[in-house]
């Protein structure tokens, strides 16, 4: 028997990026021939990509845990680090991406639809880009970022244009055997479809595709039965079709009573009030069948309702229905609007906007959160004094050392940046010159040229700050 899945918790995680590198060109006579380290190469993205050709989530039921390839680190000679490989993720027309939270994240629809669940981490820069013309040689590279790791929910509401809703074995999988080319499962016993069947229906010029929702009972709304399950695939549907059986063997139950109870799940279901909707009555081959039909019609055209006594065993009714399925479902396509024009949405930063936040806790510590600080945090290697010292500069450039004295932090007071589950804490000291003590000045190593007058390095340690901040504040890893 085929399994269906329309529903699963797929766990992914994006590909880190790689680290780069710190590297000195080297070769005969000219043992310091400048930096030459390579950047990382970018951490593959898991995407979600619409397929024709998949009809079910079963796969990722089976195998629900999916990662990116990992960027590979730059090396010397000015050599960057190859680009991690795309996980792409097939998945059938309709599935909804939601968060655990329940939010919804995409709605795939249509063929090669895609949606970035997880994006790969951006690969450090080697010191070859982080090199200037005040910083000749900078002892550091920076890390790769690492990519992102989340769940999402995969939810399939079927595609379809017109939806056949009843009571288990009213038909409808024979219905949608006639009018279209399927071939679904058929038996005189409840519960016979376990999965939604799709056909596809041409009635004139108009071409339509129809779909056999699973049998529903009373309480199928809240989870009774099949009809939670395969409510949702009744969503997308421009049309639903009541098939009603007129020979059931049930002596309980009637035509009328069973639309009462399915049009009671709908509306407990909800969002299904707008549908148009028609009746079929089902099995006017039996000759109880075609009195009983006969018998509740005017009831039904009483509530309004468009009803056709059809027999899907002996053909009979099918290509009045199927035209007047046809109509409804041109009228709804034109009645729905036009898709716009794609339209790109600008939305420039506040003035004040400083691109992070300084808080202060309850047990005293002080936490910055933002973009820009988090992102050079994770890039930074704190086993490199110089590359500590090099955050320390951005980081004061960016404003946080004044926004912590704004805040009332002293020295010695803990600071932390980032989030709780993973921050980075440290005691904070004002104005802190870190680095390589043998190098000076951060970036300039004296072998590469003579020592000059303290004004002339006072000139150049401004020059170098403004040039970094031009630089590398609006700097994106590639």
């Amino acid at each position: 028997m085929t399994t269906f899945v329309d529903r699963v918790e797929l766990h992914v995680a994006a590909g880190n990026g790689g680290h780069g590198c710190a590297s000195v060109h080297r070769e005969k006579f000219k043992p310091l021939g400048g930096p030459d380290g390579g950047n990382g190469g970018r951490g593959g993205d898991v995407i979600l990509t619409v397929d024709q050709s998949v009809t079910t989530l079963l796969e990722y039921h089976h195998s629900p845990h999916r990662k990116a390839t990992n960027g590979k680190p730059g090396e010397g000679g000015n050599r960057s680090g190859k680009d991690g490989q795309d996980l792409i993720l097939a998945v059938p027309d309709g599935t909804v991406v939601l968060d655990k939270a329940g939010n919804v994240l995409a709605d795939l629809v249509g063929h090669g639809t895609s949606f970035v669940a997880a994006q790969g981490g951006r690969g450090g820069l080697g010191n070859a880009a982080l090199a200037s013309a005040r910083r000749k040689a900078p002892g550091f590279a920076l890390l790769g970022e690492p990519g992102d790791l989340g769940d999402v929910v995969l939810e399939l509401k079927t595609v379809a244009d017109v939806a056949l809703v009843g009571y288990p074995s009213a038909g409808k999988s024979s219905l949608i055997s006639v009018l279209s080319a399927a071939k679904p499962k058929i038996a005189d016993y409840p519960f016979t479809t376990l999965v939604p069947n799709l056909g596809v229906v041409t009635a004139g010029e108009t071409v339509y595709t129809i779909a056999d929702v699973p049998g529903l009972i009373p309480g199928a709304s809240q989870g009774k039965g099949l009809g939670l399950e395969f409510l949702r695939h009744v969503e997308r549907c421009s049309v639903l079709v009541h098939v009603l059986d007129t020979a059931t063997l049930e002596s309980d139950r009637d035509p009328v009573s069973d639309l009462d109870i399915i049009e009671a799940e709908l509306r407990a279901y909800g969002g299904l009030d707008n549908r148009p909707r028609i009746v079929v009555l089902n099995k006017i081959d039996v000759p109880d069948g075609k009195d009983l039909a006969e018998m509740v019609r005017p009831d039904l055209e009483e509530r309004g309702y468009r009803v056709f006594e059809v027999s899907a065993v002996a053909h009979m009714g099918l290509k009045e229905l199927s035209f007047a399925l046809a109509d409804l479902v041109a009228k709804a396509r034109a009645a729905r609007p036009k898709e716009e024009a794609t339209r790109i949405v600008i939305r420039p930063k506040a003035v004040d906007d400083a691109g992070f936040t300084v808080t202060r806790e309850e047990d005293g510590l002080f936490r910055v959160r933002g973009e820009k600080p988090e992102r050079w945090v994770r890039q930074t290697d704190f086993n490199n004094d110089e590359a500590v010292g090099y955050l320390s500069d951005r980081l004061n450039r960016l404003g946080v050392e004044d926004e912590l004295m704004k805040a009332g932090a002293r020295n010695g007071d803990g600071v932390a940046i980032g989030p709780e589950d993973n921050a980075v804490v440290f005691d904070w000291e004002p104005s802190v010159t870190a680095g390589a003590e043998m190098l000076g000045r951060r970036g300039e190593d004296h072998r590469f040229e003579a020592p000059r007058p303290a004004a002339q390095r006072r000139r150049d340690r401004d020059a170098e700050r403004d040039e970094a901040e031009r630089e590398f504040d609006g700097f994106e890893p590639f």
